[in-house]
Protein backbone atom coordinates (compact mmCIF):
# COMPACT_ATOMS: atom_id res chain seq x y z
CA UNK A 1 0.00 0.00 0.00
CA UNK A 2 1.57 3.49 -0.97
CA UNK A 3 1.97 6.10 1.19
CA UNK A 4 -0.62 7.80 -0.21
CA UNK A 5 -3.29 5.15 -0.10
CA UNK A 6 -2.49 5.15 3.50
CA UNK A 7 -3.20 8.31 3.58
CA UNK A 8 -6.47 8.17 1.91
CA UNK A 9 -7.35 5.05 3.82
CA UNK A 10 -6.90 7.20 7.38
CA UNK A 11 -9.79 10.27 5.98
CA UNK A 12 -12.32 7.25 5.38
CA UNK A 13 -11.88 5.73 8.75
CA UNK A 14 -12.16 9.00 10.44
CA UNK A 15 -15.28 9.73 8.34
CA UNK A 16 -16.75 6.50 9.00
CA UNK A 17 -16.08 6.73 13.06
CA UNK A 18 -17.22 10.85 12.74
CA UNK A 19 -20.88 9.09 11.31
CA UNK A 20 -20.76 6.90 14.01
CA UNK A 21 -20.63 9.19 17.02
CA UNK A 22 -22.74 11.51 15.35
CA UNK A 23 -25.38 8.76 15.19
CA UNK A 24 -24.92 7.98 18.55
CA UNK A 25 -25.00 11.27 19.67
CA UNK A 26 -29.35 11.19 18.83
CA UNK A 27 -29.43 8.28 21.24
CA UNK A 28 -27.81 9.58 24.51
CA UNK A 29 -29.70 11.60 27.22
CA UNK A 30 -32.07 11.49 29.86
CA UNK A 31 -34.98 10.61 27.11
CA UNK A 32 -33.35 7.13 25.28
CA UNK A 33 -34.26 6.66 21.69
CA UNK A 34 -33.31 3.19 20.35
CA UNK A 35 -31.64 3.10 17.47
CA UNK A 36 -34.12 1.75 15.34
CA UNK A 37 -36.73 4.31 16.06
CA UNK A 38 -33.77 7.17 16.10
CA UNK A 39 -33.44 6.31 11.98
CA UNK A 40 -36.96 6.23 11.10
CA UNK A 41 -37.35 10.14 12.77
CA UNK A 42 -34.61 11.25 10.81
CA UNK A 43 -35.26 9.93 7.44
CA UNK A 44 -38.92 10.45 7.98
CA UNK A 45 -37.92 14.24 7.00
CA UNK A 46 -36.39 12.84 3.83
CA UNK A 47 -38.88 9.93 2.73
CA UNK A 48 -42.41 8.91 3.74
CA UNK A 49 -42.26 6.94 6.77
CA UNK A 50 -45.32 5.19 8.78
CA UNK A 51 -45.01 7.26 12.14
CA UNK A 52 -44.35 4.78 15.16
CA UNK A 53 -42.63 7.38 17.55
CA UNK A 54 -44.50 9.78 19.74
CA UNK A 55 -44.14 13.71 18.87
CA UNK A 56 -42.21 14.23 22.02
CA UNK A 57 -39.65 11.99 20.61
CA UNK A 58 -39.50 14.30 17.46
CA UNK A 59 -39.13 17.07 19.39
CA UNK A 60 -36.54 16.30 21.45
CA UNK A 61 -34.03 14.61 17.76
CA UNK A 62 -35.16 17.91 16.04
CA UNK A 63 -35.45 20.79 18.39
CA UNK A 64 -32.84 19.69 21.40
CA UNK A 65 -29.84 17.37 20.04
CA UNK A 66 -29.50 18.40 16.54
CA UNK A 67 -28.47 21.86 17.30
CA UNK A 68 -26.45 20.76 20.14
CA UNK A 69 -24.58 17.94 17.86
CA UNK A 70 -24.22 20.31 15.21
CA UNK A 71 -23.01 22.68 17.81
CA UNK A 72 -20.22 20.40 18.70
CA UNK A 73 -19.05 19.54 15.32
CA UNK A 74 -18.61 22.90 14.29
CA UNK A 75 -16.97 24.02 17.22
CA UNK A 76 -14.71 20.79 17.19
CA UNK A 77 -13.97 21.04 13.72
CA UNK A 78 -13.44 25.42 13.55
CA UNK A 79 -10.83 24.82 16.92
CA UNK A 80 -9.16 22.03 15.29
CA UNK A 81 -8.47 23.31 11.64
CA UNK A 82 -7.33 27.04 13.95
CA UNK A 83 -4.92 25.00 15.97
CA UNK A 84 -3.32 22.93 12.84
CA UNK A 85 -2.57 26.14 10.77
CA UNK A 86 -1.25 27.81 13.88
CA UNK A 87 0.87 25.22 14.51
CA UNK A 88 2.36 25.41 11.30
CA UNK A 89 2.47 29.18 10.78
CA UNK A 90 4.21 29.54 13.94
CA UNK A 91 6.64 26.05 13.65
CA UNK A 92 5.69 25.24 17.34
CA UNK A 93 3.72 22.28 18.17
CA UNK A 94 2.90 24.16 21.44
CA UNK A 95 0.76 26.89 19.59
CA UNK A 96 -3.26 26.87 20.22
CA UNK A 97 -6.14 28.94 18.75
CA UNK A 98 -6.00 31.19 21.36
CA UNK A 99 -2.29 32.68 21.02
CA UNK A 100 -3.65 35.74 19.65
CA UNK A 101 -5.82 36.38 22.39
CA UNK A 102 -8.92 35.70 20.57
CA UNK A 103 -10.31 33.46 23.53
CA UNK A 104 -9.28 36.43 26.16
CA UNK A 105 -10.94 39.00 23.85
CA UNK A 106 -14.34 36.49 23.52
CA UNK A 107 -14.48 36.02 27.16
CA UNK A 108 -14.43 39.41 28.32
CA UNK A 109 -17.31 40.15 25.23
CA UNK A 110 -19.08 37.65 27.17
CA UNK A 111 -18.65 38.44 30.53
CA UNK A 112 -18.95 42.32 29.71
CA UNK A 113 -22.72 40.95 28.21
CA UNK A 114 -23.61 38.93 30.96
CA UNK A 115 -22.52 41.77 33.33
CA UNK A 116 -24.95 44.27 31.15
CA UNK A 117 -28.16 41.57 31.11
CA UNK A 118 -27.67 41.53 27.09
CA UNK A 119 -29.80 38.42 25.46
CA UNK A 120 -28.50 35.07 24.37
CA UNK A 121 -27.94 36.53 21.17
CA UNK A 122 -26.55 39.93 22.36
CA UNK A 123 -23.49 37.91 24.78
CA UNK A 124 -22.85 36.00 21.08
CA UNK A 125 -22.40 38.58 19.21
CA UNK A 126 -20.44 40.64 21.80
CA UNK A 127 -18.22 37.09 22.69
CA UNK A 128 -17.47 37.67 18.77
CA UNK A 129 -16.71 40.85 18.37
CA UNK A 130 -14.49 40.87 21.14
CA UNK A 131 -12.74 37.56 19.77
CA UNK A 132 -12.02 39.82 16.73
CA UNK A 133 -11.24 42.69 18.14
CA UNK A 134 -8.28 41.30 20.19
CA UNK A 135 -6.75 39.43 17.37
CA UNK A 136 -6.78 42.71 15.27
CA UNK A 137 -5.25 44.27 18.13
CA UNK A 138 -2.56 41.64 18.04
CA UNK A 139 -1.86 42.10 14.48
CA UNK A 140 -1.67 45.76 14.24
CA UNK A 141 0.70 46.41 17.35
CA UNK A 142 3.26 43.50 15.84
CA UNK A 143 3.40 45.18 12.52
CA UNK A 144 4.78 48.34 14.11
CA UNK A 145 7.21 46.08 16.15
CA UNK A 146 10.99 45.70 14.53
CA UNK A 147 12.06 42.22 13.96
CA UNK A 148 10.41 38.70 13.66
CA UNK A 149 6.98 38.70 13.00
CA UNK A 150 6.15 35.55 14.85
CA UNK A 151 7.89 36.88 18.00
CA UNK A 152 6.00 39.93 17.48
CA UNK A 153 3.16 37.99 17.30
CA UNK A 154 3.27 36.13 19.85
CA UNK A 155 4.61 37.96 22.76
CA UNK A 156 1.94 40.71 21.57
CA UNK A 157 -1.06 37.87 21.31
CA UNK A 158 0.02 36.97 25.13
CA UNK A 159 0.37 40.85 26.42
CA UNK A 160 -3.20 41.23 24.53
CA UNK A 161 -4.33 38.41 25.77
CA UNK A 162 -3.59 39.30 29.52
CA UNK A 163 -5.00 42.66 29.37
CA UNK A 164 -8.22 40.81 28.26
CA UNK A 165 -8.19 38.30 31.44
CA UNK A 166 -7.61 41.06 33.83
CA UNK A 167 -10.81 43.02 32.72
CA UNK A 168 -12.72 39.94 32.66
CA UNK A 169 -11.52 39.03 36.30
CA UNK A 170 -12.41 43.03 36.61
CA UNK A 171 -16.08 42.49 35.80
CA UNK A 172 -16.26 39.23 37.26
CA UNK A 173 -15.18 40.89 40.99
CA UNK A 174 -17.68 43.82 40.07
CA UNK A 175 -20.56 41.32 38.97
CA UNK A 176 -23.32 40.44 41.69
CA UNK A 177 -22.56 37.06 43.14
CA UNK A 178 -26.17 35.55 42.98
CA UNK A 179 -26.90 35.79 39.36
CA UNK A 180 -24.44 37.61 37.01
CA UNK A 181 -20.76 35.73 38.43
CA UNK A 182 -22.06 32.38 38.11
CA UNK A 183 -23.30 32.90 34.36
CA UNK A 184 -19.90 34.09 33.69
CA UNK A 185 -18.02 31.90 35.54
CA UNK A 186 -20.19 28.89 33.91
CA UNK A 187 -19.71 30.41 30.52
CA UNK A 188 -16.14 30.63 30.78
CA UNK A 189 -16.29 27.12 31.30
CA UNK A 190 -17.54 26.20 28.19
CA UNK A 191 -20.78 24.37 27.15
CA UNK A 192 -23.26 23.37 24.35
CA UNK A 193 -26.45 23.29 26.36
CA UNK A 194 -27.41 26.75 25.33
CA UNK A 195 -27.09 26.05 21.71
CA UNK A 196 -30.01 26.68 19.55
CA UNK A 197 -30.58 26.99 15.25
CA UNK A 198 -30.96 30.62 15.65
CA UNK A 199 -27.07 31.02 17.05
CA UNK A 200 -26.33 28.24 14.56
CA UNK A 201 -27.06 30.46 11.85
CA UNK A 202 -24.84 33.54 12.83
CA UNK A 203 -21.81 31.23 12.95
CA UNK A 204 -22.09 29.50 9.87
CA UNK A 205 -21.47 31.79 7.39
CA UNK A 206 -18.50 33.74 9.03
CA UNK A 207 -17.25 29.28 9.55
CA UNK A 208 -17.86 29.11 5.80
CA UNK A 209 -16.04 32.48 4.68
CA UNK A 210 -13.06 31.20 7.20
CA UNK A 211 -12.67 27.56 5.93
CA UNK A 212 -13.11 27.69 2.32
CA UNK A 213 -10.11 29.48 1.51
CA UNK A 214 -8.09 27.92 3.98
CA UNK A 215 -9.11 24.48 2.86
CA UNK A 216 -8.20 25.85 -0.92
CA UNK A 217 -4.68 27.11 0.19
CA UNK A 218 -3.99 24.26 2.75
CA UNK A 219 -0.93 23.17 0.16
CA UNK A 220 0.67 26.19 0.67
CA UNK A 221 0.68 25.96 4.64
CA UNK A 222 3.22 23.14 4.05
CA UNK A 223 5.71 25.87 2.31
CA UNK A 224 4.69 28.58 5.22
CA UNK A 225 6.03 25.73 7.63
CA UNK A 226 9.35 26.43 6.00
CA UNK A 227 11.74 29.25 7.44
CA UNK A 228 11.21 32.75 5.85
CA UNK A 229 14.22 32.27 3.74
CA UNK A 230 12.97 29.72 1.95
CA UNK A 231 9.13 30.45 1.71
CA UNK A 232 10.11 33.41 -0.07
CA UNK A 233 12.58 31.66 -2.54
CA UNK A 234 9.40 29.42 -3.72
CA UNK A 235 7.76 33.06 -4.59
CA UNK A 236 5.26 32.69 -1.64
CA UNK A 237 4.36 36.08 0.02
CA UNK A 238 4.72 34.77 3.67
CA UNK A 239 3.34 38.52 4.98
CA UNK A 240 -0.18 38.04 2.85
CA UNK A 241 -0.50 34.84 3.53
CA UNK A 242 0.35 34.69 7.42
CA UNK A 243 -2.37 37.80 7.68
CA UNK A 244 -4.56 35.94 5.48
CA UNK A 245 -4.31 32.66 8.17
CA UNK A 246 -4.57 34.93 11.02
CA UNK A 247 -8.22 36.21 9.86
CA UNK A 248 -9.49 32.95 8.86
CA UNK A 249 -8.16 31.32 12.44
CA UNK A 250 -9.35 33.72 14.31
CA UNK A 251 -12.74 33.88 12.92
CA UNK A 252 -13.19 30.40 13.21
CA UNK A 253 -12.42 30.72 16.66
CA UNK A 254 -14.35 33.52 17.45
CA UNK A 255 -17.39 32.18 15.90
CA UNK A 256 -16.90 29.16 17.75
CA UNK A 257 -16.12 30.53 20.99
CA UNK A 258 -19.05 32.66 20.78
CA UNK A 259 -21.35 29.76 20.85
CA UNK A 260 -19.84 27.44 23.31
CA UNK A 261 -17.66 29.59 25.79
CA UNK A 262 -14.22 28.85 26.26
CA UNK A 263 -12.85 24.85 25.58
CA UNK A 264 -9.45 24.39 25.80
CA UNK A 265 -7.18 21.64 24.36
CA UNK A 266 -8.72 20.51 20.93
CA UNK A 267 -6.81 22.65 18.99
CA UNK A 268 -3.54 21.72 20.65
CA UNK A 269 -3.75 18.00 21.16
CA UNK A 270 -6.20 17.26 17.92
CA UNK A 271 -3.49 18.40 15.61
CA UNK A 272 -0.86 16.29 16.87
CA UNK A 273 -3.22 12.91 17.03
CA UNK A 274 -3.96 13.71 13.41
CA UNK A 275 -0.43 13.98 12.16
CA UNK A 276 -0.05 10.58 13.93
CA UNK A 277 -2.68 9.15 12.00
CA UNK A 278 -1.73 10.73 8.32
CA UNK A 279 1.29 12.53 8.70
CA UNK A 280 1.83 16.55 7.73
CA UNK A 281 0.49 16.97 4.33
CA UNK A 282 -2.17 19.62 4.92
CA UNK A 283 -3.85 18.21 2.29
CA UNK A 284 -4.74 15.37 4.12
CA UNK A 285 -3.80 17.33 7.69
CA UNK A 286 -6.51 19.84 7.34
CA UNK A 287 -9.24 17.72 6.86
CA UNK A 288 -8.32 14.82 8.65
CA UNK A 289 -8.28 17.01 12.02
CA UNK A 290 -11.73 19.13 11.63
CA UNK A 291 -13.50 15.06 11.73
CA UNK A 292 -11.34 14.08 14.10
CA UNK A 293 -11.81 17.80 15.91
CA UNK A 294 -15.84 17.65 15.32
CA UNK A 295 -15.74 13.84 16.44
CA UNK A 296 -13.79 14.34 19.52
CA UNK A 297 -16.29 17.29 20.81
CA UNK A 298 -19.01 15.13 20.08
CA UNK A 299 -17.49 12.04 22.04
CA UNK A 300 -16.75 14.82 25.12
CA UNK A 301 -20.18 16.17 25.16
CA UNK A 302 -21.82 12.52 25.14
CA UNK A 303 -19.57 11.85 28.21
CA UNK A 304 -20.95 15.28 29.83
CA UNK A 305 -24.28 14.33 29.30
CA UNK A 306 -24.38 11.32 30.12
CA UNK A 307 -21.76 10.77 32.95
CA UNK A 308 -23.89 12.33 36.00
CA UNK A 309 -27.58 13.80 36.12
CA UNK A 310 -25.96 17.44 36.40
CA UNK A 311 -24.05 17.91 33.36
CA UNK A 312 -20.57 18.71 33.63
CA UNK A 313 -18.69 21.87 31.73
CA UNK A 314 -16.67 20.91 28.86
CA UNK A 315 -13.57 22.84 29.85
CA UNK A 316 -12.88 20.65 32.47
CA UNK A 317 -13.58 17.46 30.71
CA UNK A 318 -11.58 18.64 27.90
CA UNK A 319 -8.78 19.45 30.42
CA UNK A 320 -9.22 16.58 32.06
CA UNK A 321 -8.69 14.76 29.20
CA UNK A 322 -6.25 16.34 27.20
CA UNK A 323 -3.67 17.42 29.19
CA UNK A 324 -2.86 13.69 30.87
CA UNK A 325 -2.72 13.18 26.94
CA UNK A 326 -0.32 15.66 26.27
CA UNK A 327 1.84 14.96 28.88
CA UNK A 328 1.94 11.58 27.00
CA UNK A 329 3.22 13.15 23.55
CA UNK A 330 6.00 15.30 25.37
CA UNK A 331 7.49 12.34 26.62
CA UNK A 332 7.33 10.56 23.02
CA UNK A 333 9.63 13.36 21.74
CA UNK A 334 9.71 11.72 18.38
CA UNK A 335 6.22 12.24 17.74
CA UNK A 336 6.97 15.88 17.17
Amino acid sequence: MTKDSKKGRGIYLLLIFFIGIFLLSFSLGRYPIDPITLLKILFSRIITINKTWTDVMETVVFEIRLPRILGAVLVGAALSVSGVVYQSMFKNPLVSPDILGVSAGAAFGAALAIFFSFSSLGIQLSAFAFGLAGVALVYLISLRIKGDPITSLVIMGILVGSIFSSLTSLIKYLADTDSKLPAITFWLMGSLSGVNFKALSKVLLPMAVAFIPLYLLRWRLNVLSLSEEEAKSLGLDTRKLRALVILCSSLLTASAVSISGVIGWIGLVIPHVARMLVGSDHKVLLPASMLLGASYLLLVDNISRALTTVELPLGILTALIGAPFFIFLMLQKERF
